[in-house]
């Protein structure tokens, strides 16, 4: 980003959920630690072309603590020797409750900001939202003011798009295989032309790999989020009101965003100790696996049964093939995962019954890996603050404290009426086809809950996703949500559905409480369930026919008799004697 075309800010995220969590354990082997050490270390080669180009670098590396990376960096541009303004921003960091790891408030971007006013060359946060690493930058250089609504939305909207790097452009896209790999092979990094009334265009720089459309950006901009209100603590950005338009190759225009005053609470964040886990992966190859699976699952339960730790999770993954070249591709996986809040059942008593069945239980026994004593696991929880309580703090390059004052008005969060919906599209002929031939998805975590956002292309796909893709529909074909409560927003400019789905990641991330923990999957998950799809919105080229099965080469007589399928008597020879018929 820094050589590769013109730049004035560069910014930095580094904290996700589980960050927090490892930077919190980290401090408590050693006080000075807490921030993202990647980033200091990416400096020692980035910070000298940085200021030789005069590019700003704005980061929220800090993590728990934003003084002590500023102090660092401050030490490694004497040691390279580069007149270099560091500043940071604190007060994210609450007073934790018992049990509780870290807790830190989302602060916005009004502290970077003044931290640039002041001639910061870079600015160290701790906590604040992903979108404020813009919103800050953008708020210094138009100088917008605190009810600047429409503008500090749509800085919000570019901040969303940028935070997750090449996620917009052509990383993790669903229609990926509508473009040539070589493109894709290492897609370059978005940057946002920010203007003065808070559109901007996506792009990226000249010659970098991936692309930059619609549909890129229509990915991120679901990524995590749920309704039509997205709240943060600068501005309550609309999201039903975003429009998209190509501008050019690699050129996304966005635009007709509006805003509404921030709610009057911070949302905060806090992570703790849940308690321990542990697992194991069964291998289960070859013939009769489900009785395999029964077998070796009443075993360890059996063992269990003394020391049965709180929470006993099964989950039999048919990976298996019939018929296979390979033994990988012969074996199913058994997987085990345990909790509870002691070490001691998830440790020996679980290892133990695990291994002193190797040559007693199924045939072919072996597991994915030997299994450890068990670790500690964390769990992330959300919260809210009131916003006047957070002691928002700029600690400007001369060591100025600046307290940044609470926006001067709020707006309590409600829901957004349901818009209307497009006339459904006419009754025809229909294929069943997955549900991805002509949709997109995209999904992911906010701690225990999960968000899936689903996209069409087209007006009249549009017309038939609306009105076919119901929460019952959604239900249907995500079964794992069944007993769970599923929300569907609609977001007509983007032609998209966003479902939010509570609880369906347990406890968050940390506490690995589901195979794919963070819901990246889920999208993917969805749009290989099949369903009838009208044919005049597919495309052309039918699916190609299913391949006829190879005729066996052994004959009925050689197979046991089954209730499904009886075996043909075979026709004895006359000469056989009758004792052995």
């Amino acid at each position: 980003m820094l050589t590769g075309g013109e730049l004035d800010v560069l910014t930095g995220d580094y904290l996700a959920e589980l960050t927090m969590l490892i930077l919190g354990r980290d401090q408590l082997k050693d006080p000075s630690a807490g921030y993202a050490r990647t980033f200091l270390r990416q400096m020692e080669e980035g910070l000298g072309l940085a200021h030789d180009r005069g590019v700003r670098i704005v980061t929220n590396a800090g993590g728990l603590n934003p003084a002590g990376l500023a102090d660092a960096l401050r030490a490694l541009a004497g040691k390279l020797g580069l007149p270099v303004r560091v500043a940071h921003v604190e007060g994210d960091r609450l007073t934790p409750s018992d049990g509780v790891l870290t807790a830190n408030a989302y602060l916005g971007g009004a502290g970077i900001a003044a931290c640039l006013a002041a001639g910061a060359d870079v600015v160290v946060t701790g906590r604040v939202t992903d979108a404020a690493l813009v919103t800050g930058p953008a708020q210094w250089r138009f100088g917008w003011g605190p009810e600047a609504y429409d503008q500090l939305a749509g800085a919000v909207v570019a901040g969303h798009v940028l935070e997750c790097g090449t996620q917009a452009t052509g990383g993790n896209y669903a229609f990926f295989a509508d473009h040539d790999p070589k493109l894709l092979r290492r897609p370059g990094f978005p940057l946002a032309e920010l203007h003065a009334d808070g559109t901007c265009v996506i792009t990226k720089h000249p010659g970098t790999g991936g692309l930059v459309d619609v549909g890129t950006v229509t990915a991120q901009l679901l990524y995590e989020t749920a309704g039509a209100r997205y709240a943060g603590p600068d501005v309550t950005a609309r999201l039903d009101t975003v429009r998209l338009t190509q501008d050019g190759p690699d050129r996304v225009r966005i635009d007709g965003v509006r805003g509404e005053a921030p709610p009057p609470t911070l949302k905060a964040g806090r992570s703790r100790l849940g308690g321990f886990r542990n697992e194991v992966v069964f291998v289960l190859t070859g013939l009769d696996v489900d009785a395999k699976a029964r077998l070796v699952r009443d075993q360890v339960e059996d063992a269990l049964t003394a020391t049965r730790p709180a929470e006993v999770h099964w989950e039999l993954a048919r990976t298996d093939h019939p018929d296979a070249a390979t033994e990988e591709t012969a074996s199913a996986l058994l997987r085990l995962v345990v909790r509870d809040p002691s070490p001691e059942p998830v440790g020996r008593a679980l290892t133990g019954a695990a291994i002193e069945l190797a040559l007693a239980s199924y045939p072919g026994f072996h597991v994915t890996a030997p299994p450890g004593k068990g670790a500690p696991y964390g769990v992330f929880e959300a919260a809210y603050v009131p916003a006047a309580e957070v002691p928002h703090t700029a600690v400007l390059p001369d060591g100025t404290r600046r307290d940044v004052p609470v926006p001067p008005r709020t707006r309590d969060l409600e829901p957004v009426p349901d818009p209307e919906l497009p006339p459904p599209y006419p009754q025809g002929p229909t294929r069943t086809v997955p549900l991805g031939r002509i949709a997109g998805a995209r999904s992911g975590d906010k701690g225990g809950d999960a968000n899936v956002g689903v996209w069409v292309r087209t007006d009249e796909e549009w017309r038939w996703l609306a009105h076919t893709l119901t929460v019952g529909r959604f239900r249907e074909l995500l079964p794992e949500t069944a007993g769970l409560e599923v929300v569907r927003h609609v977001l007509p400019n983007l032609r998209a559905l966003n479902f939010t789905v509570a609880g369906i990641l347990g406890e968050g991330v940390a506490s690995q409480a589901r195979f794919d923990p963070q819901a990246k999957a889920l999208g993917e998950w969805l749009r290989s369930r099949r369903l009838a799809v009208p044919t005049a919105l597919l495309p052309a080229t039918p699916e190609a026919p299913a391949t006829p099965a190879t005729p066996p080469e052994n004959p009925a007589a050689l197979l046991p008799a089954t209730p499904e399928a009886p075996a043909t008597p075979a026709a004895l020879p006359p000469d056989v004697p009758e004792e052995l018929q």
